[in-house]
């Protein structure tokens, strides 16, 4: 295992070649830490799957330089996609688009369509350039943890995490959730994973509505599953009054032990709030997904079993933070 520092060219180089000779790499992008292979080799996904636990048919997200090395993997790319790339690219937004036949096909999961994404992150964008030299024209790289767990935002996450594992380091990851993904092999835009690109900037570039996910058979896509993004604590969304509620009756139940107990609230509770372990959720959205995964692996370390998190607010803002709560939640 090795520590780099994504701002050392000698450092990049570094990783890039041990990409292209087949090895993985835990690289940041501005939404999480990646656990990177050369989407193009076909035994180096196959390790990206094994090391996470993650099944072989559930497609990884490619990274990309640019809007122009998306040709290399995808075909017939539509107008409104092409809006898309030009509006949020490179950043978090991630475009289901039809597959190239023969190309990363293991990334793809066998799939049809594959997922591309050009990072914005500048460790990132720099290591894709430099792979780009090396013959290695894109990135397979899920989130860098077990499959289904909490995703990583830092080196020291990812370290934790797979202690065997290399890792271009690049600080704290600035949005914090995953890429919006934007299914666009239907004809019109699907959103199939929520993030902090909303519906409304969607609509707006593309000039055209939405389809509602329901109304055809959606393509397999990263971070979809129903559970997901999982700490160890039981996590249960609570409005804030009902955390004030119960509390109210768990603090007096003989044998409870409030330690065990953790409450992620945008609102303090009134009830022995020093007996548990309470931390401020940011009342503003880009705050709160910045910091929001990173807390849920606090609320582990301090080895809390059960865990309370005050429900966000519906306006779109919020939709991704929501999503990433009530996927943790259905994994209890």
């Amino acid at each position: 295992m090795a520590l780099l520092d994504g701002h050392q060219a000698t450092d990049i180089q570094q990783a890039a070649q041990w990409l292209a000779q087949g090895h993985l790499l835990g690289m940041p992008t501005e939404t999480v830490y990646g656990l990177a292979a050369n989407a193009s080799d076909a035994d180096a996904v196959a390790k990206v799957f094994s090391t996470k636990g993650r099944p072989s048919d559930h497609p990884l997200i490619v990274h990309v330089a640019d809007a122009g090395d998306a040709e290399r993997f995808a075909t017939d790319i539509p107008s409104f996609a092409r809006a898309l790339m030009h509006a949020f690219w490179p950043g978090p937004l991630t475009l289901i688009l039809p597959r190239k036949e023969g190309v990363a096909s293991a990334a793809a999961g066998g799939h049809s369509s594959v997922g591309l994404r050009c990072p914005a992150h500048p460790v990132a964008h720099a290591l894709l350039l430099t792979c780009r030299t090396l013959g290695v024209l894109g990135l397979a790289a899920p989130s860098a943890n077990r499959f289904g767990r909490v995703s990583p935002t830092t080196a020291q996450h990812v370290c934790a995490e797979f202690p065997e594992l290399s890792v271009l380091q690049g600080g704290p990851c600035a949005v914090g959730i995953e890429s919006t993904i934007v299914d666009c092999t239907r004809g019109a835009p699907v959103i199939l994973r929520p993030g902090m690109i909303t519906r409304e900037q969607i609509e707006r570039t593309c000039a055209i509505p939405l389809h509602p996910q329901s109304s055809q058979p959606a393509p397999k896509a990263s971070g979809t599953l129903e559970a997901h993004y999982a700490p160890r604590a039981k996590v249960r969304l609570m409005h804030a009054q009902q955390i004030e509620d119960a509390l109210q009756v768990l603090l007096q139940t003989p044998g409870f032990e409030p330690r065990t107990l953790g409450v992620y609230a945008r609102t303090q509770p009134r009830q022995a709030s020093t007996q548990i372990h309470f931390m401020h959720m940011p009342a503003d959205p880009t705050l709160a997904a910045a910091e929001l995964f990173a807390k849920l692996r606090e609320f582990d370390g301090l080895g809390v079993s059960l865990l309370w998190v005050e429900q966000p607010p519906s306006d779109l803002a919020w939709e991704g933070i929501a999503d990433r709560l009530r996927r943790a939640q259905a994994s209890a």
